[in-house]
């Protein structure tokens, strides 16, 4: 890959491993972010770590809640950059398009959780503003929600219609794989 391509992983803290929370599709997303993150970093590419502080002060996800916390696993390192936001997309209110821009970096690649919220209201707005933008289908997740007419939907027909959304319109949606080979991993 010539061109710095940045790897934006979304919303990977505690509270999103909580027992209590809805059922869960791609079983295997944290091992294909994980495949992802190690790709990256030994690539030398710009990686951005992405979490959700509420303001609201009973949330999982508030300042100094352990649910907060980035998981182990996706500890951003000293030299990785850290955005914090407060909605669902990571660029509103962030400075991450500048941060972007700053270092000349047009290509994004965006996993994470959940597909259906963070990950495609970031992908959208990148999208809109112009950056190259992929979304790694098998290296996100969502939940069971229930649609607008109150039927359940499982968290793969909502993952899936979330990317059908993105597809074409704000991003390219590609597998792990894929991803990786242009890399040239």
């Amino acid at each position: 890959m010539d061109t710095p391509t940045a790897l934006i992983l979304i919303d990977l803290q505690k509270a999103m491993r909580l027992d209590r929370l809805p059922p869960r599709n791609n079983p295997q997303a944290e091992e294909r972010i994980a495949q992802l993150l190690d790709a990256w970093r030994a690539a030398g590419q710009p990686v951005v770590c992405v979490r959700h502080i509420s303001r609201c002060a009973t949330s999982v996800f508030a300042p100094g809640q352990p649910g907060a916390a980035f998981q182990e696993r996706f500890l951003p390192l000293a030299h990785e950059h850290v955005v914090e936001k407060n909605v669902p997309d990571a660029f509103i209110h962030t400075g991450l398009e500048r941060w972007l821009h700053a270092r000349a970096i047009r290509r994004l690649v965006i996993a994470g959780v959940s597909t259906n919220n963070s990950v495609e209201a970031s992908a959208r707005t990148a999208g809109n503003l112009g950056f190259e933008t992929t979304v790694v289908a098998d290296a996100c997740f969502t939940f069971d929600k229930q649609d607008f007419g109150g039927t359940w939907r499982s968290a793969e027909e909502v993952h899936l219609m979330a990317l059908a959304n993105l597809h074409g319109e704000y991003a390219q949606v590609r597998d792990t794989d894929a991803v990786l080979r242009e890399l040239g991993v």
